[in-house]
């Protein structure tokens, strides 16, 4: 009996995502033999991943554990909060907990996967509960720069743990929804257990300006252009979209949304009522362009430079509704993500080819962060007062960053708690430690094909694509090992063969006398054959190029 007291009066918080990176964010939080999941979200592949689409958390603890889940929260409809949910439920059907824009995002996209919401999923609002197991969860209002962004409290039998989600501490939000700031200061007054806090712009000093403040600079920006604006931001940024949907209106403008993401995110926010759009300001495509140019306003994908983005497919004229005309005005409400500059560039330079004004400097003054900067995350927690410190959400460079800030906030060095993704964070009443780890990591989706990619074809992806690949087929009679048809060598990537039939025309030659070897030493194993065809081809080939091809023989037997 002790034995089972002690199992259970420890409490478990393990980030399957979100530590360490910037993306696919989960948490795990157990009880025994309970266990909530917050959030499921991907990231995007860096330029190491050659073809993949996307990349998830790996959730093969939840998996393994499948009988003590009991239910998925979701703090925001973001992407690297929500991107990963229809993978997560195809294998794993529990009921999901979220704000009503959040689920209708999440809705649409099990749609497109062909994944039913499971049982028992429901909208809440914020500052409801949800009774689970031994927690009880409660949603309470944040500012993004998403509506209905939610931090989770989550009440526990050892004491009230309080994920942030992704926060600022916004005076003047576009909706008129403000952080409960009461709400957070009552659970501080109770007490808080452990404080789980977004670290994105831990680097940042001051405050995160307010969402309104980018209204003046777009109202100017669409007063002063000559001609058509195009304005590129994220798809799910509802509030950016609500103030050049407003402002476009009253400079009798009309408004029409190109690219799938955005066009599906409008879909849901008009239909649940968070976009407030009066009547006939927006039109399809086919019927702006009818207008005067000067009435136009696109509101489209693109802003992160993506290739099959609709912007970017403008910029080089491979739009089937909208060309590039000198005189437009692009202007990118949102900044590079890191490792997105690159291709935002070679977009921007495009635009310019097409005869484009662009505007996309950060003094533009045309985007303002979602996430708190130093000053609001000390604000969280001097008003949550929290025992225990863990960063969440971040770089490692940006958790260390957050850990100082709350140092400075006079939380005790020994009290913050640093991790990775996959560690597990111990809690008691009274103590905080990291006991462990489980399995964690990165899923590579290409296609259809979830985890099918792992490292070994990566590398033979990046091989191709560095060094090219050179396939020697020989046909060989079964009986006496002779070659009767061959080498015959074709080259993808490594050489031009019309170029290079001298070091080609060497290289069959090699491949015969090594053949010729191997049946004198009466070598009948296919796979040695191969392996020696290789070798020496490799060899060869090093010794006249420096490249390393990807060889693949093939023998053929007749």
């Amino acid at each position: 009996m002790a034995r089972h007291r002690e199992k259970t009066n420890k409490l478990h918080v393990i980030p399957l995502g979100g530590l360490g990176e910037i993306g696919k964010n989960s948490m795990a939080v157990q009880y025994g033999d309970d266990i909530i999941v917050i959030d499921a979200g991907l990231s995007f592949p860096d330029e190491e991943m050659l073809g993949i689409d996307i990349v998830i958390p790996d959730f093969t603890y939840l998996l393994e554990n499948r009988e003590k889940v009991r239910a998925l929260l979701i703090t925001h409809g973001h992407e690297d909060h929500i991107g990963a949910v229809s993978y997560l439920l195809r294998n794993l059907p529990v009921p999901v907990y979220a704000t009503r824009l959040t689920l209708g995002l999440i809705e649409g996209k099990l749609e497109e996967a062909g994944v039913p919401l499971p049982p028992g999923s429901q909208a809440v609002r914020a500052g409801d509960q949800v009774k689970l197991g031994p927690f009880t969860c409660e949603f309470i209002r944040v500012n993004h720069s998403i509506p209905d962004s939610c931090a989770i409290a989550v009440t526990t039998p050892v004491g009230t743990i309080l994920h942030t989600g992704d926060f600022k501490f916004d005076q003047t939000p576009i909706d008129g929804e403000f952080t409960d700031y009461q709400r957070l200061t009552e659970l501080g007054k109770k007490g808080v257990l452990a404080l789980l806090a977004d670290s994105t712009n831990a680097e940042r000093p001051g405050y995160t300006p307010s969402e309104r403040s980018v209204r003046p600079n777009l109202e100017r920006v669409f007063r002063d252009a000559r001609g058509r604006i195009l304005m590129a931001t994220f798809a799910s940024n509802v509030h950016r979209i609500q103030q050049a949907i407003s402002i476009a209106a009253e400079l009798g403008k009309k408004v029409a949304v190109v690219g799938r993401s955005m066009e599906n995110t409008v879909k849901i926010a008009l239909e649940l009522g968070y976009l407030h759009v009066p009547d006939g300001t927006i039109l399809p495509v086919e019927e702006l362009r009818r207008l005067p140019l000067q009435s136009q306003v696109i509101l489209t994908t693109g802003s992160q430079g993506e290739p099959m983005s609709a912007l970017s497919r403008m910029s080089v004229n491979d739009h089937k509704a909208v060309e590039i005309i000198p005189g437009d005005t692009v202007l990118f409400a949102a900044t590079a993500i890191p490792g997105n500059e690159k291709s935002v560039a070679r977009t921007v330079n495009n635009l310019y080819r097409r005869g484009a004004e662009v505007i996309y400097d950060r003094s533009a003054g045309v985007h303002v962060s979602g996430h708190a900067s130093q000053e609001e995350q000390k604000l969280m927690i001097n008003l949550t007062r929290p025992k225990f410190f863990v960063p969440i959400h971040g770089e490692y460079r940006m958790l260390l960053k957050h850990k100082q800030t709350a140092e400075a906030c006079g939380v005790p060095p020994e009290n913050i708690l640093i991790g990775e993704n996959g560690t597990i964070f111990e809690f008691t009443r009274n103590s905080a430690q990291i006991v462990g780890k489980v399995t964690s990591g990165q899923v590579l989706v290409d296609g259809l094909g979830v985890g099918d990619v792992g490292n070994i074809v990566l590398r033979d992806r990046r091989q191709l694509a560095q060094e090219g690949i050179l396939v020697v087929v020989v046909a060989v009679d079964r009986e006496t090992g002779i070659i009767v048809g061959g080498p015959d060598m074709v080259s993808r990537g490594f050489v031009y063969v019309r170029e290079s039939e001298g070091l080609l025309e060497e290289a069959k030659e090699r491949v015969r006398r090594t053949l010729a070897e191997q049946m004198d030493r009466n070598v009948p194993e296919w796979a040695v054959l191969k392996s020696s065809i290789r070798d020496v081809l490799s060899r060869y080939l090093y010794e006249r190029t420096h490249r390393r091809p990807m060889i693949l023989p093939i023998i053929v037997e007749v």
